[in-house]
């Protein structure tokens, strides 16, 4: 059966003042001094930046947090390419509400496009396009009528670099959404939002006294604790995280493997990861990618984690997962 392959560019939403364009969606680094001390008088940084922190409309930030029911993912038949170049094909999985999936296999096996494509930054590429679909409790993600914003809010991202504003104070950094929107909040309702996300995050204890200290100050592991709250500030339903201890040491490894442990009973979680240990530790699903020479991406097996890592279905599951290759 052909696949039907769209150009994501017509999804491409309409901002508050006029129709976004590729070069407005090219990807922003937040460590950039200059671009977080302008934040505030830049009205192209707030579209942007908001769209980036997955920010939505104003009532929903400001708002009482409601409970939730978790959520549950699913990638249905989804193919990706970048030009002509294909590089995942058919790609289904399904990441079980309030369960960790960690995603493993080797580099340019498509993983990390793969996590791109569930919140919808793939298409932040211009010669990005793909097929298939993205289901969020069974409402397509990808669906012309829904809005990039509440997808981007519903489900966030941590990226492998910690990347704070390190211009800005923990205290602005975590409430950096409702900034960038404009938004509407009192001072306890910022007291709240703040202390509530770095509470979850695991860094409450270690910086409450300090709020008002820049962000870019803490330490590695901590900047990554701190971009997970500012993650969680915009209560999403779902949270992506892209090799978020690939630059940490132990002791920050184990502190962010414990929070996402604990951030699972109310989030449910994607993580990528080259570590096979820690995909034990705290996955309750894993999903093998492997890309042979010359072919794209594909899913070799999936399954409990424990069954993936102790009886594999497949030889190529086995040879990676004990270090044969990769």
């Amino acid at each position: 059966m052909t696949e039907t392959k769209f150009d994501l560019r017509r999804l491409w939403p309409l901002s508050r003042r006029g129709v976004v364009g590729p070069s407005e969606h090219l990807d922003v680094d937040p460590g950039d001094e200059d671009m977080s001390s302008d934040l505030e008088s830049s009205p192209a940084w707030n579209d942007r930046g908001a769209e980036e922190l997955g920010a939505t409309e104003e009532a929903a930030l400001s708002a009482p947090a409601q409970k939730l029911p978790l959520a549950n993912l699913e990638a249905r038949q989804i193919s990706a390419w970048f030009g002509d170049r294909k590089v995942l094909h058919k790609v289904d999985l399904e990441m079980k509400a309030g369960e960790i999936t960690a995603l493993i296999g080797p580099s340019g096996c498509g993983k990390s496009t793969f996590l791109r494509i569930l919140n919808r930054m793939h298409e932040m590429v211009p010669s990005a396009s793909l097929a298939g679909e993205v289901l969020l409790d069974g409402v397509d993600i990808y669906d012309p009528s829904r809005r990039l914003t509440e997808a981007r809010r519903q489900i966030g991202m941590v990226f492998q670099k910690p990347n704070p504003f390190p211009a800005m104070s923990i205290y602005d950094n975590v409430i950096a959404g409702l900034r960038l929107t404009g938004t509407p909040a009192t001072r306890d309702e910022k007291d709240q939002l703040v202390e509530e996300t770095l509470t979850k995050a695991g860094l409450w204890k270690e910086v409450r006294d300090r709020l008002r200290q820049p962000g870019g100050g803490l330490s590695g592991g901590q900047q990554q604790r701190l971009c997970i709250a500012r993650s969680l500030a915009v209560r999403p339903r779902v949270l992506l995280m892209d090799e978020p201890c690939s630059a940490l040491d132990p002791t920050s490894t184990r502190v962010i493997e414990e929070t996402m442990l604990e951030l699972a009973q109310e989030v449910t979680i994607v993580i990528v990861t080259h570590n096979m240990q820690q995909a034990q530790r705290v996955s309750d699903q894993c999903a093998f990618f492997l890309a042979s020479q010359g072919t794209p991406g594909v899913i070799v097996e999936h399954g409990l984690t424990e069954q993936v890592f102790t009886f594999p279905n497949d030889p190529r599951t086995s040879d990676y997962v004990n270090g044969r290759f990769g």
